[in-house]
């Protein structure tokens, strides 16, 4: 796998990590190769079709799917190596302990003064020292991955954040706004105009609402439900190994639930406010 960055990597775990990457990702690009030439049209028109009956959101929330399917290969194998160097840090981190003379307590969830054995301090060494020479290695392939891994979480959390906007822009509000701005009034003021006799006229005018304040109360709470240490919460788990998080968790705003009615209900409805409005219509006409 050569000397990567001047990194003097392990020859046979290097070989190991990279014939398996090396596999998965051809194997992986065979199948779509065969299956993206059959069946692309069809997707195409599958796009078209969807943006036409169900808006542009349907469209970005698809092609996010297919972002994610096309990458799985990528995804899995981060997963593989994180989870081989999560679990060597943590067998590190262990074993250094050892020699510190310290134990994790997980009931009070701090470090505990703790005497080890002569054979375990032996046992000890013998397991931290390859290791610890190992870790090279792995950290290579675990720094390459997840900056693949990253940029597809990136581009998935744009396109959730683009999907948000897009729900939440108020589209018939912003075309009213456009035709005839007097349709959202914000404000009066006065303006004092001065008459030969000396007379003092006010003269009312009304304000039109700005874009911004149009749209400003509908993109509020779009990300209320974004944590504030989510960047934090992402760079510890890039550190140690952990899961990626690839969603941004956007709040969508409640959607009105469905109203079952029965036939019945339903014409016995209508029927009922056909009589109110006749019945009003004749009290008018007495009046």
């Amino acid at each position: 796998m050569g000397v990567p960055a001047g990194f003097k990597l392990n020859t046979e775990l290097a070989r190991v990590l990279g014939m398996v990457s090396l596999n998965v990702i051809q194997v992986y690009s065979t199948i779509w190769y065969f299956i993206g030439t059959s069946i692309l049209g069809y997707v195409i028109v599958a796009f078209i079709i969807v943006g036409i009956g169900f808006g542009a959101t349907l469209q970005f929330a698809l092609f996010l799917d297919l972002v994610r399917l096309v990458t799985l290969h990528v995804t899995s194998l981060h997963w593989l190596v994180s989870v081989l160097y999560s679990r060597q840090i943590q067998a590190l981190a262990s074993l250094w302990r050892i020699f510190r003379g310290r134990k994790w307590n997980p009931l009070r969830q701090r470090l505990d003064s703790y005497e080890y054995t002569v054979e375990q301090h032996v046992v000890g060494s013998l397991i931290f020292s390859p290791l610890l020479l190992l870790l090279p290695t792995t950290s290579v392939f675990y720094i390459f991955f997840t900056m693949l891994n990253t940029i597809i979480t990136l581009l998935c959390i744009s396109v959730e954040v683009l999907i948000s906007l897009l729900y939440v822009t108020p589209c018939y509000e912003i075309f009213l706004w456009v035709l005839n701005k007097t349709r959202f009034p914000s404000g009066v003021w006065f303006s004092n105009v001065s008459l030969p006799d000396e007379a003092v006229v006010s003269i009312l005018h009304s304000n039109h609402a700005r874009l911004g304040e149009l749209i400003g109360p509908h993109y509020k709470n779009v990300f209320s439900g974004v944590s504030s240490s989510f960047a934090k919460s992402m760079a510890y788990s890039v550190l140690t190994g952990c899961r990626i998080t690839s969603n941004l968790s956007t709040s969508m705003p409640a959607i009105t639930p469905w109203m079952k009615l029965g036939c019945k209900e339903y014409w016995k409805l209508c029927h009922d406010s056909i009589l109110e409005s006749t019945s009003a219509q004749k009290k008018q006409r007495f009046c």
